[in-house]
């Protein structure tokens, strides 16, 4: 193995004992007051799509966590669902916004990241969390743990959630009964080989992040599937690996995929980081013609991409301020050489 995989396999594992939590860490309690002390705001958001069997259940745990003043802004956005998730969530008290009405100039929305990025035009708070909508038996953990990080560890900006994936209710523990298979085959190996100050990241494509405003603003993000891999590389771009953490939440139960639709899944994955590597100037060919053809194959699989959000000024919603939205037009993205 070359000496400069090595060290950068060396700083992962580093980074891994200095920063990895468990959700225990960070109680409720503290985080309401730690934040309080720094005047943080906290907007929690659901990208939702046919979540009727759970968005209401979600929506009342995090209702009881912001009357605890661990979070401001509760935001559910909806897919234009037709099983009436937008209805249930409203009605349990959530803001709910109708994905294809945010930055509605860009066109139509091209999959859950691109709804990630236009739901920050409405979101408020200074540290946002994206949650999963489909989460059966949510618990206040995943908030509490992924906001842990970010509010009372010093220089930590961008928190990713790992946890166990049973995949049925009968399945016996350990990781032969899990999902995350696109996860562990692909995710990971590929930033062990390509990124490996990153090798140590136990679940790259989850989608339960917790991160700080300004820095999701200064990201691009990928529109689909890819979105959760494209960040995490663009975060440790941004912010070195010293600014990202990582957080047991134990165990999350949803809905998997079945296995023909993880091939796909799999191969947008291996795009995105394929993308990356070009923009780091990395993926070469043996000459200018397959070169040429990597660069097709690439833009053929990886999902298209929004631009950072912090160089532009949108309307939110049509005949709607977006809140803050120009705070921060100043910064810019600056990549890792």
């Amino acid at each position: 193995m070359p000496a400069g995989s090595q060290a950068a396999l060396a700083r992962a594992a580093g980074w891994a004992q200095r920063r990895t939590y468990h959700h225990r860490d960070f109680s409720a309690g503290q985080i309401a007051s730690a934040r309080a002390e720094r005047g943080l705001g906290v907007s929690v958001c659901l990208p939702a799509r046919e979540c009727a069997a759970t968005i209401a259940a979600a929506v009342g745990q995090l209702l009881e966590l912001q009357s605890a003043g661990v979070i401001d802004q509760l935001a559910v956005v909806d897919a234009a669902s037709a099983d009436g998730t937008g209805e249930l969530a409203a009605r349990a008290g959530a803001e709910v916004y109708q994905e294809a009405a945010l930055m509605s100039g860009f066109g139509p929305v091209l999959g859950k990241g691109d709804a990630m990025w236009r739901a920050l035009s409405v979101l408020r708070g200074d540290l946002i969390c994206f949650l999963d909508a489909d989460t059966e038996d949510f618990s206040p953990r995943f908030v509490t743990g992924l906001l842990g990080p970010l509010v009372c560890q010093q220089g930590v900006s961008f928190v990713k959630a790992f946890y166990r994936r049973p995949l049925n209710q009968g399945a016996a523990a350990g990781p032969e009964a899990e999902g995350g298979r696109v996860n562990s085959l692909t995710a990971r190996p590929a930033l062990a080989l390509f990124y490996p100050e990153l090798a140590q990241v136990r679940q790259p494509l989850a989608g339960e992040v917790a991160a700080r405003r300004e820095l999701l603003r200064a990201l691009p993000f990928a529109c689909g599937y890819g979105v959760e891999v494209a960040m995490l590389i663009d975060a440790w771009r941004e912010l070195g690996l010293d600014g990202l953490a990582q957080v047991d939440l134990e165990e999350h139960r949803h809905n998997h995929q079945p296995l023909s639709a993880l091939a796909p899944m799999a191969l947008t994955v291996l795009a995105t980081v394929a993308r990356r590597l070009q923009h780091d100037g990395t993926l070469h060919g043996a000459g200018a013609g397959r070169a040429t053809a990597h660069a097709l194959d690439v833009d053929a699989h990886a999902t298209a991409e929004r631009p950072p959000l912090s160089g532009l000024e949108q309307p939110a919603v049509s005949g709607v301020r977006a809140p803050s939205l120009a705070r921060d037009a100043g910064a810019r993205r600056q990549d890792a050489p």
